[in-house]
């Protein structure tokens, strides 16, 4: 419940990255750093009993993301004001409430031991139904109602995975969901096998391996190879006052031979 100071010490592994981001946002949901309008994250952040400091320096990364993938969901429900809407490995975001709490079905999926942090951090709403349950497992997929589009995200989420986990996803949402969207984020290939070495934040913790890595270039071949996507969008992150380091990464967008060495945003649009 909201007031009460919740451990979230239960979340180990993938699932605990989900502190990671929770952490990077709300940094930089506050004060002069402010880069995201975000005070559900402060809220819930101030209700976690955790050592924060074991993530060493934020990374307004997260932040950036957060509006970028926000900036994309805002956009199909402009054209479908019906949609629903399916978050996958939804872990402690807060976009239901960045995005004003939508009038719109919104279906929260992840493990149960997040789903359960979630239900005691965040409040309930008529809206959002939760289902502890792998976003791999599509079972899921049976829970969303027909007659609507449905927009997916993956927020955080594929690079954890093996790629034909990753991309049996993307082809089942495409062939489920007919004229709906979905909108993942994925990491370049260098970046990759550096967390598979080990990449540590702090004495106390490191990143979980991302075997899955997609470039930009990769990701703009995905309407050409998986049947039902009929058009793949590189959605890159909002310019940030005191983020010259992401004003960089737009820059890079334009440079072929650099822009794949970047992480990336891909929007799908599906046939239908």
């Amino acid at each position: 419940m909201l007031g009460q100071t919740i451990d979230g010490n239960a979340l180990e592994g993938v699932s605990s990255t989900t502190l990671y981001t929770l952490y990077n946002r709300a940094t930089f949901a506050a004060g002069d750093r402010r880069v995201v309008d975000d005070p559900m994250a402060l809220r819930i952040f101030d209700s976690i009993d955790y050592d924060w400091s074991k993530f060493g320096k934020a990374d307004p990364a997260a932040a950036l993301r957060s509006r970028t993938f926000d900036r994309a969901t805002r956009d199909f429900l402009a054209l479908n004001p019906r949609a629903t809407i399916v978050a996958l490995g939804e872990g402690l975001q807060t976009s239901y409430w960045r995005l004003g709490r939508p009038h719109n079905p919104w279906f929260s999926i992840d493990l149960e031991p997040v789903m359960d942090l979630r239900s005691r951090v965040l409040p309930d709403e008529q809206e959002i139904t939760h289902l502890a349950e792998s976003a791999f497992d599509t079972a899921w997929m049976s829970s969303i109602p027909q007659g609507e589009k449905v927009f997916v995200t993956a927020e955080g989420l594929l690079m954890y995975f093996d790629e034909a986990s990753a991309m049996a996803l993307i082809a089942e949402c495409a062939a489920r969901f007919p004229g709906g969207g979905m909108i993942f984020d994925s990491i370049p290939t260098w970046v990759s096998k550096k967390t598979i070495k080990g990449v540590a934040m702090s004495d106390h913790y490191t990143i979980p391996a991302m075997p899955f890595s997609m470039s930009t270039s990769r990701a703009r071949l995905l309407a050409s190879e998986i049947p039902g996507v009929v058009s793949a969008t590189e959605k890159l992150f909002p310019s940030a006052h005191g983020m010259s380091k992401f004003m960089t990464n737009r820059v890079l967008s334009d440079l072929p031979r650099l822009r794949d060495l970047r992480p990336c945003t891909t929007v799908l649009q599906f046939a239908g």
